[in-house]
């Protein structure tokens, strides 16, 4: 039986959109396999494999096949997040480059058990390069055979907007309108794209039911923890000397993936630790003593008001000053904003106004108003998030040193 492992090692010499690597990894045999089984089997060995979704809300992927699946309308459709836009991170890129038919054949997959027709893969405008490895391999999977009857698989280009990645958006943008987020309910799972069923996944989250359909549930859940089975690619970014992703088991220590020799490395010599920024922009600045206790997985960092989000973890040491990253983040979220709803068009910006004056940091009261308003009442993740990193740094005393805690 076969190592299980998102990345292979070798993909790019051995030519990873190539009919031969489609065998190599076992994606064939996950496909026959697939066929063999009938819709509602797929979806009792994706949820028995407890795959949760890896773009950043952790969703149990069965719970969400099983709606789409259920739904009584048609035609229905699965669509490939891959617009990555989150800063920190760089994992479906990777793994779309090293290698693109896992998560292709998890569409395959997810089309049979969802009863879709049509699916489409929603590329980050910037990735050129990613979205010509992606073409190759949807022609390699025509020409054999594996596409083409009954289902088929588009290439759509994102703009570069941020906004996108969030599923509404990105319908949205698939449909040729201005990616903004719709209100929900109703869910995608019913009224999606083109007001069809759609199942939505993100790249690493259909890579991993290709590895697991290549196998079985009891070899897949191997790996990882209980309540959090398999592997989970972490973008690693800072000051640390092996930047780059890693593929890591669910319940390893927070603190192995950043110290570890065959992972961070740690940090440069005479430098020490200050924060770690984990999950993206939208993420949690965690303290060197809360990483000393947490484990990598959902339930651990949920303990510590934390989430692994989109997989990113952005290391800061004793060089850097944290409320100039935050000066960034608040910018980025206020030029990103769609501008759709006022909590997050007018709170993104009042947030660089403060921020960016003066004494801002010293208003803590209004700091904390502005951002939970934001969070309470913007439409969609972008202006619900944007305040979180901030939050999470005056929520910890020996990062916010100030008397108005």
């Amino acid at each position: 039986m076969r190592e299980y492992r998102l990345l292979p090692q070798d993909s790019v010499r051995s030519h990873p959109a190539s009919y031969e690597r489609f065998v190599e990894r076992g994606f064939e045999r996950a496909v026959r396999r697939a066929q063999s089984l009938s819709p509602g089997e797929l979806i009792r060995d994706v949820s028995d494999a407890g795959i949760l979704g890896r773009g950043g809300a952790a969703f149990p992927t069965g719970r969400k096949w099983a709606s789409v699946a259920d739904a009584p309308f048609s035609p229905k459709y699965v669509v490939m997040n891959a617009d990555e836009s989150e800063p920190g991170t760089f994992k479906d890129r990777v793994l779309l480059m090293d290698d693109p038919l896992g998560a292709l054949t998890g569409m395959i997959i997810a089309a049979r058990a969802v009863g879709a027709q049509r699916g489409y893969v929603y590329i980050r405008g910037e990735y050129q390069d990613v979205e010509a490895r992606v073409a190759d391999a949807l022609a390699m999977l025509k020409e054999h055979g594996f596409l083409g009857d009954g289902f088929s698989i588009e290439i759509r280009r994102g703009a570069g907007a941020y906004i996108a990645g969030e599923e509404t958006a990105l319908f949205n943008s698939i449909e040729g309108r201005r990616p903004e987020p719709r209100v929900k309910p109703p869910f995608p799972t019913v009224h999606g794209l083109f007001g069809k069923p759609t199942l939505i996944q993100n790249v690493e989250t259909l890579a991993n039911v290709a590895v697991l359909l290549s196998e079985s549930v009891a070899w897949f859940r191997e790996k990882g923890t209980e309540k959090t089975p398999g592997t989970k690619l972490v973008c690693l970014s800072g000051a640390v000397k092996n930047p780059g992703v890693y593929e890591v088991a669910f319940g390893i220590p927070l603190k192995d993936i950043l110290f570890s020799e065959a992972l961070g490395g740690g940090l440069a010599p005479g430098r020490t630790l200050r924060t770690v920024l984990l999950g993206g922009a939208a993420g949690t600045f965690l303290t060197p003593q809360e990483l000393d206790e947490a484990q990598y997985d959902y339930p651990s960092l949920r303990r510590l008001g934390a989430s692994i989000g989109s997989g990113a973890a952005m290391v800061f040491d004793d060089t850097v000053a944290v409320e100039d990253v935050l000066k960034l983040l608040a910018h980025f979220f206020a030029d990103e904003s769609c501008g759709q709803c006022v909590p997050c068009r007018v709170g993104t910006r009042r947030l660089v106004e403060l921020l960016d004056s003066p004494d801002g940091f010293d208003d803590a009261e209004r700091l904390r108003d502005l951002g939970r308003a934001m969070q309470d009442a913007s439409i969609c993740g972008l202006g619900q998030t944007a305040p979180l990193a901030l939050l999470s740094y005056m929520d910890r005393p020996t990062l916010w040193k100030r008397s108005a805690v």
